[in-house]
């Protein structure tokens, strides 16, 4: 086997609260995250012209040297399987805007982690899988398992959820990017008092109740990045003025989606913000899935 392809999804954040700043510097978290349809392309390719590892993409202000997130996942990969020399080169076709909120760099360190198992025929379980994906960032186990997941800790304590009604989830990043570790330096999680209703949350997707979903949908830097980026609230006010049954900030941002159970709704607005924001994608929500993790050729 020389090759291997892997699809790597975007998820979005359906709630996202801030408990607290832990002992070692990061937040502890409750989080319940989805995937969406919209994808990156990773494929791995063993090749004896190429020495080490090598990443490559189709953008060229990514890096692609070990500051690469999926170059990390990969070493951490070959050290856990005590591969000496590894001759690899991964492809990365960028579909997600980056600096979105959507962990598209995280998505793409898990499809790396996916096809090198399979490449190398290594035979990681899936959790093996997302324990390598944990040393290297805290989005990449979910994005390991991938469906609908309630998450704690820093992102890496994850329980499965049922999966999210089928709908369509418009995704609408403005013209500008966020800084994950600068939204959470501006948060002072001590003059917080307004926080979300996990278990209503959870329960309304265990009921299948896709309006209720919508009404608990929850995120807490929603709050700070709105007094920088005014406009991320003008993206909600009129994704749900387009018919969305609740509109969101998802992650530090600046992606906003909104959720439409119209199909027909859900193009019109669609059509609408994409004549002003490029980064504009009509998805939909996708189950996790990991009875075939790659396509081989």
């Amino acid at each position: 086997m020389r090759h291997c392809f892997a699809d790597a999804y975007a998820k979005i954040n359906i709630y996202l609260d801030v408990l607290g700043k832990r002992p070692d510097g990061y937040h502890e978290l409750s989080m319940i995250m989805q995937s969406v349809s919209l994808r990156d392309v990773i494929a791995a390719r063993r090749d004896t012209g190429v020495s080490g590892i090598r990443v490559c993409t189709n953008l060229e202000y990514l890096p692609s040297d070990d500051r690469n997130i999926a170059y990390k996942a990969a070493n951490a990969f070959f050290e856990k399987s005590d591969i000496k020399n590894p001759d690899v080169l991964i492809s990365i076709e960028k579909k997600i805007p980056v600096a979105a909120g959507l962990a598209g760099g995280s998505a793409d360190a898990a499809a790396a982690l996916k096809a090198l198992n399979t490449l190398y025929q290594t035979n990681y379980s899936i959790r093996e899988l997302s324990e390598i994906g944990g040393s290297v960032g805290a989005d990449v186990p979910f994005c390991v398992y991938g469906g609908t997941m309630l998450a704690g800790g820093i992102g890496e304590k994850l329980i499965s959820l049922p999966a999210l009604p089928d709908c369509f989830i418009l995704l609408v990043k403005p013209n500008f990017g966020m800084s994950t570790s600068r939204v959470f330096k501006s948060l002072d999680i001590d003059k917080t008092d307004r926080h979300g209703d996990i278990n209503a949350a959870v329960d309304a997707i265990k009921r299948e109740s896709l309006k209720d979903i919508c009404s608990n949908m929850f995120n807490l830097l929603e709050q700070v990045v709105i007094r920088e980026k005014p406009e991320i609230q003008k993206i909600k006010t009129r994704l749900d003025s387009s018919g969305a049954l609740g509109s969101l900030m998802s992650g530090s941002g600046s992606t906003v989606f909104g959720v439409f159970d119209d199909e027909k709704t859900a193009r019109k607005a669609f059509n609408t913000f994409k004549r002003v924001y490029r980064d504009t994608y009509l998805t939909r929500p996708i189950s996790g899935d990991v009875s075939l993790p790659c396509t081989n050729i």
